[in-house]
């Protein structure tokens, strides 16, 4: 076999450029299996220089099946590289994983892929071959076993990738095609409106603490009197849950109407939100 042919059959095997390929022949004296390991290490170490820098493009991945639906935040430098045949294909393979063992990164680095590898293997060779850093970001699994789920993707990269996606899943005894439609809808509300809880009573206590600090802030140099000064905290709280919460928020379809109000015309007694899930890129 030729030097050239060698080189053809390195760079199709490793992904690695023409240059970097030639050099690791020449280190393993024709040996390229010697050539595939000098070529590995050398990829991790520009992975790891990669690492440092930041990676706020990607795609968000959603899969899923009768059970369960995932969806998975895959970040990269640039929205040329989200757009990449290869990344592409890499992030499609990661996102049916994910669904399988429940959103669990660490077992997800570990998992095998199609190749053999494992994700962290290949992970490392995908951020040699494209030259960008690429890290995993948010993940999360809903499970919707005897439950009505829905989905919705914006600005699909292609077929289950995009860079914004929302699972919301429901209960309901009726299943027609106005409990469908507002399924639907509902999860392109999420999208627009992003919510952080399902009603106010389910807001997170943290989140609750922040903002009341941030409050408290902005009226401490306000020179309001200090009855006066609660009663604007209160009612700045109370603003704060209804428009985060998503039974409380406006409808985009319907603005002059809440969520809840639109739940009550479809007068389906026991239609219950369970859980949702709203990924941005970048967010």
């Amino acid at each position: 076999m030729s030097d050239l042919e060698k080189i053809k059959q390195l760079r199709q095997s490793t992904g690695a450029g023409f240059k970097d390929c030639s050099a690791a022949l020449k280190e393993s004296g024709g040996d390229l299996d010697k050539s595939v390991e000098i070529l590995r290490v050398k990829g991790i170490s520009k992975a790891s220089k990669k690492m440092s820098r930041v990676a706020k493009e990607g795609v968000i991945a959603l899969s899923g099946d009768d059970k369960k639906t995932s969806i998975l935040e895959v970040n990269c430098e640039t929205d040329f590289v989200a757009k990449n045949e290869d990344f592409i294909n890499f992030v499609k393979e990661l996102s049916e994983k994910n669904n399988q063992i429940n959103s669990d990164i660490n077992e997800l680095n570990k998992s095998k892929m199609k190749n053999n590898k494992t994700v962290e293997e290949n992970l490392v060779s995908m951020i040699a071959k494209i030259g960008e850093k690429i890290t995993f970001g948010r993940s999360k699994t809903l499970n919707h076993s005897n439950l009505l789920k829905y989905h919705y993707l914006h600005t699909v990269v292609k077929d289950n990738l995009s860079k914004l996606a929302v699972i919301v899943i429901i209960n309901s005894s009726e299943k027609s095609e106005n409990v469908d439609l507002f399924g639907k809808q509902l999860a392109m509300h999420i999208a627009a409106s992003n919510p952080i809880s399902i009603s106010p009573d389910k807001i997170k206590k943290e989140l609750l603490e922040k903002e009341q600090e941030l409050i408290a802030e902005e009226l401490k140099n306000s020179g309001k009197k200090e009855d006066i000064a609660k009663k604007i905290s209160s009612g700045k709280m109370n603003k704060f849950k209804e428009e985060n919460s998503l039974i409380t928020q406006d409808w985009v379809m319907e603005p002059k109407k809440k969520v809840k109000d639109i739940i009550n015309e479809l007068g389906v007694k026991d239609l219950e939100i369970v859980d949702f899930c709203r990924f941005k890129i970048g967010d």
